[in-house]
């Protein structure tokens, strides 16, 4: 049975009718990496767990590899915004106060994951210098953020946050607004988060991905030529930037 969709996908991506993905879903791409460093005693920080809206995903495969919960060992969220602790795919929410340490042990998780969170940080220095206390030995920080250097990011950029969820509901529709918070990029480079990585003693790999024109489904056209981009861009310039890193010691 055929899932639904965005407009224009089932045209440029047939493939989506056999399971309801694309083969360049960049969620598939990023939580089938991140599944494979996790295990049956995990511990798990979801960094900026929101309310968790994935699990309304109508694709199961897509929902599925993004709820770790009774996957592993636990599944601690992680935001400042209260609303987390209303999150199903989560075993425990702790608050977090802006600026300051995570209210987590030193040593404690295997896995920190920080989806679509870095473009909203004022500073994303402290992500990488708390990821690096809290994580055991050998522990995996995964990460997901908008490309600064790509068209999302440079539109994203130039339009001010006032107008993001208006801008969104137009090119977006299935996005809700509770889903929509001001962006910074103040780490939103290959470069720069290659550069935190090892900074704070990660071995490291950074590259970008283009899961196709989700953003451009207002005009057959606009979606045509992101179909095009998605195909020949460059790393340095594709819409999401997707980077693995594992602790030093």
């Amino acid at each position: 049975m055929l899932l639904a969709m965005d407009k224009y996908e089932e045209e440029f991506y047939p493939e989506i009718y056999f399971g309801g993905f694309a083969r360049c879903d960049g969620t598939i791409a990023f939580y089938t990496r991140v599944d494979a460093l996790v295990g049956p005693g995990s511990v798990v920080v979801n960094f900026g767990c929101g309310r968790g809206q994935h699990g309304e995903d109508p694709v199961s495969i897509r929902r599925n590899l993004q709820c770790f919960k009774g996957r592993v060992g636990r599944v601690i969220g992680l935001d400042v915004d209260l609303v987390g602790q209303d999150n199903p795919t989560i075993d425990e929410f702790r608050a977090l106060n802006p600026d300051q340490r995570w209210p987590i042990d030193d040593k404690s998780a295997n896995l920190i994951l920080c989806d679509c969170v870095i473009e909203h940080l004022p500073d994303p220095d402290l992500l990488f210098r708390e990821a690096s206390r809290v994580l055991v030995s050998c522990g995996y920080i995964c990460i997901r953020t908008t490309n600064l250097l790509s068209y999302i990011g440079l539109a994203a950029k130039f339009v001010p946050n006032r107008w993001h969820a208006s801008v969104l509901s137009t090119v977006q529709p299935a996005r809700k607004k509770e889903d929509v918070f001001p962006t910074l990029y103040r780490c939103n480079t290959i470069r720069a988060v290659r550069r935190a990585l090892i900074k704070y003693n990660f071995h490291s790999v950074v590259y970008g991905h283009d899961a196709g024109p989700g953003y451009l489904t207002f005009s057959k056209i606009a979606y045509a030529a992101g179909v095009v981009h998605q195909r020949i861009a460059p790393s340095y310039v594709c819409p999401m930037i997707m980077a693995f890193g594992q602790l030093k010691y």
